[in-house]
């Protein structure tokens, strides 16, 4: 399902930027900006939520949902294969977006594993090439912070617990 929340950013220019995060850990309650339409999921949300709007005959009108969002926040690309239908149904999205809308796509896997996760070299190739056209990417490299904070936890001393059938 998707997140909506309002926001604001002064655009420079007349193209709206857009940004690809690989391998970056993205929280929801990341800073909002005041006035912006925000639109917020993941990839096997979206594609599960445009499948259905497509069986139910009501995909146009998500289409045009999700076209007006100023910034479209799609995380966890390539967590999951995408079916044909969820693949072809999701870089639909992103031909709509293309020069109309920033996007935000967070992934795991670097570019030249993405045909893993859309199955057809040419959907991938005709994708990528519209999400990485004016765009800046930011590739992180390190380690995962849920992975830091499940250590840090485990390493604190437990409090001495008191035995049950303690009185005072």
């Amino acid at each position: 399902m998707l997140a909506n929340t309002s926001a604001s950013v002064n655009h420079r220019s007349a193209r709206p930027p857009r940004l690809i995060l690989i391998d970056a850990p993205f929280s929801p309650r990341s800073p909002r900006y005041k006035g912006l339409s925000v639109g917020f999921t993941n990839a096997a949300a979206i594609v599960h939520e445009l499948i259905e709007a497509r069986d139910e005959k009501r995909l146009l009108r998500l289409q045009r949902q999700l076209a007006a969002y100023k910034l479209l926040i799609i995380d966890e690309l390539g967590y999951i294969p995408l079916s044909q239908t969820g693949a072809e149904l999701l870089f639909e999205v992103f031909s709509q977006r293309y020069e109309r809308g920033s996007t935000i796509v967070t992934s795991n896997l670097p570019f030249d594993e993405w045909t893993s996760v859309f199955g057809s070299e040419r959907l991938t190739g005709a994708l990528l090439d519209r999400l990485t056209h004016h765009v800046h990417i930011l590739e992180m490299n390190g380690e995962s912070y849920r992975l830091n904070q499940s250590k840090r936890r485990a390493r604190r001393p437990k409090p001495d617990t008191p035995p049950d059938d303690a009185t005072e």
